[in-house]
């Protein structure tokens, strides 16, 4: 017995040993993606133009870096705090920490080399190395044509100073290891020629992330054979949650639309017409950024159609929107 009891001992400090050692490993190994690349972006009309398209319409990078007003449908912009960052994302959307989005004005950038912005943006790594936790979707961005991500550099350079100091993340344990083995190198595609309308389709639906909410999660992790269906939860503040919508081609999706229908779904925001609407705690709101996402062409609009109706059909019939528990409304 006392042998038995001698074996399992030096199988505990054995596993309390590789475990210590993959600890510090993932804190003072990783994360590992190379140098950021010695890269001057040469600010021109031209990339300034196509950044300001992406930054604003596709990738929109000022959904998440500037602040929204949630009190009017789909959370508009507000006006003055375009790219200055510090919303926060925390336990109560989900997350294990709490994250906050960078100031990406001049203000806020002005200390990075445009080398180091374009890694930080396709692989998640800082100017001092550190990992970001994925609320920017970045694995996303790293298959991007290198020269869209240059563009996007040249635009936020344009963008007009706000001082504004973010708060530094916090990650729960043991997020705080795991986030370091999150990054990856990046994996740069060319930009298809618009004439082939499926691939470029698919590299538009990569640079807007689409799979990364309209697609279910366990445990933080996309499920790759629910991809596009659908589900994802988002919980507002008042415990109101709502689900992206099944984006596949099913009859529980958009099978039954066709292009027109899904392009007028987008443009009808883009209507001088339209007025985000008040919304009142505990009513039906949406994340999703429409009033950017309105800007998109509509022939980039045609191909991301075309790209997500060439998908596999997944049936899965979503509920939108459920109002919160009202002891738990009343509680916070």
């Amino acid at each position: 017995m006392k042998k038995v009891l001698k074996v399992l001992g030096y199988l505990v400090l054995v596993i309390i040993v590789v475990i210590a050692g993959l600890m510090v490993y993932a804190k003072t190994a990783l994360p590992n993606v190379g140098a950021a690349p010695e890269m001057k972006v040469q600010i021109t009309p031209e990339r300034v133009e196509r950044g300001k398209y992406l930054a604003n319409a596709v990738v929109v990078c000022m959904d998440c870096h500037s602040t929204r007003d949630w009190s009017r449908f789909a959370g508009p912009v507000k006006p003055g705090t375009w790219g200055k960052g510090g919303e926060r994302f925390d336990h109560n959307l989900g997350f294990p920490g709490t994250y906050y989005s960078r100031n990406i004005t001049p203000a806020g950038i002005s200390r990075y080399t445009d080398g180091e912005l374009y890694r930080v943006i396709t692989t998640g790594v800082d100017k001092e190395g550190k990992a970001l936790f994925p609320v920017m979707p970045y694995p996303y961005y790293g298959r991007m044509d290198p020269e869209d991500i240059k563009c996007i550099i040249a635009y936020i350079r344009t963008l007009q100073p706000i001082e504004n100091k973010v708060p530094a993340p916090q990650s729960d344990f043991p997020m705080n290891f795991i986030v370091n083995t999150i990054p990856k190198k990046s994996a740069p595609q060319q930009r298809p020629d618009p004439s082939n309308q499926l691939a470029y389709g698919k590299y538009m639906v990569n640079a807007c992330a689409c799979m990364e909410c309209h697609t279910r999660v366990d445990k933080g992790q996309i499920i790759p054979e629910l991809a596009f269906s659908g589900g994802r939860e988002f919980v507002f503040p008042d415990g109101s949650v709502v689900r992206s919508a099944n984006i596949t081609p099913d009859e529980t999706g958009i099978g039954s639309w066709n292009e027109d229908a899904f392009i007028n779904r987008f443009k009808s925001y883009a209507d001088t017409a339209f007025k985000p609407h008040p919304v009142g705690p505990g009513e039906f709101n949406s994340i999703m950024p429409w009033l950017m996402y309105s800007h998109m062409t509509r022939e980039d609009l045609s191909a991301i159609y075309a790209y997500i109706h060439s998908l596999q059909p997944i049936r899965n019939s979503v509920t939108k929107f459920t109002p919160p528990n009202k002891e738990i409304a009343q509680a916070r």
